[in-house]
């Protein structure tokens, strides 16, 4: 199938960021965390909270996107604000408002009620913050796949679903590694332009064919784009870019 060239960037500067709320009751963490999502395209934080009030306060008055939610607050658990976010009234005044889940408990049961009332995922602290990034990288192509759809079919339901699991949890292709993943996905980020899987093979070392493997990866995974360059003669050049 032909693929029509596009305009590397064009759609990630026009469109409207992902607006998100980061809620954590310590101060540090809350920071870090603000840092990472700004530091990524298409997301802008508009918010800190360090309560449970402070944080459904700023979800009735700038109905964030994205809330980042450390369940252990000083005045409710993240988990009772979720609750509270799911109930009817709050649906009806602000409507869906997606929640990650970011906590030290390891309790079964608090992953299970987390399941049950609709979050995204549930991060585990300490974790790598490439790990929160990903997750975020995955919700923003997630969302990106949404909005151009009007209806699915189960085929969209099974991608959309896979696209926000963590890739170490995920069957990969045989002879595919999550470090391997990140490395290839962190030399298309860095590049201003599309690229081959020739130059991936230059930055990152791995063979050629090894890295047109990762790179359609990435495709199938939502998380990068393959476009065709077209010359005088002969087969197109396969050329990728990082979807924003």
């Amino acid at each position: 199938m032909n693929l029509p060239a596009s305009n590397p960037g064009s759609g990630a500067r026009n469109a409207k960021p992902i607006t998100a709320l980061i809620v954590d009751d310590d101060v540090r963490v809350a920071r870090n965390h603000r840092e990472l999502v700004d530091s990524l395209p298409g997301f802008t934080v508009i918010r800190t909270a360090h309560t449970a009030a402070e944080a459904l306060e700023a979800v009735r008055q700038q109905q964030p996107d994205l809330i980042l939610l450390d369940l252990f607050l000083p005045d409710r658990t993240g988990l009772a604000v979720l609750e509270e976010l799911r109930s009817s009234a709050w649906m009806r005044e602000v409507g869906i408002v997606d929640v990650l889940l970011i906590t030290a408990l390891r309790d079964v049961e608090q992953v299970r009620r987390a399941i049950a009332m609709g979050a995204l995922h549930y991060l585990i602290k300490p974790f790598p913050l490439r790990q929160l990034r990903n997750q975020l990288e995955r919700y923003a192509s997630a969302r990106k796949r949404m909005s151009a759809m009007s209806t699915v079919t189960q085929k969209d339901v099974d991608t959309l679903f896979g696209m926000m699991r963590p890739v170490a949890s995920r069957s990969m292709p045989k002879g595919l590694t999550p470090a391997t993943v990140e490395r290839v996905a962190e030399a298309l980020r860095s590049s201003a332009e599309d690229v081959s899987a020739v130059e991936v093979s230059e930055t990152t070392g791995i063979a050629r064919v090894t890295a047109r493997r990762y790179l359609e990866h990435l495709c199938a995974e939502g998380r990068a784009e393959l476009t065709l360059r077209y010359g005088q003669a002969g087969r197109p050049e396969h050329r990728y870019r990082w979807i924003p």
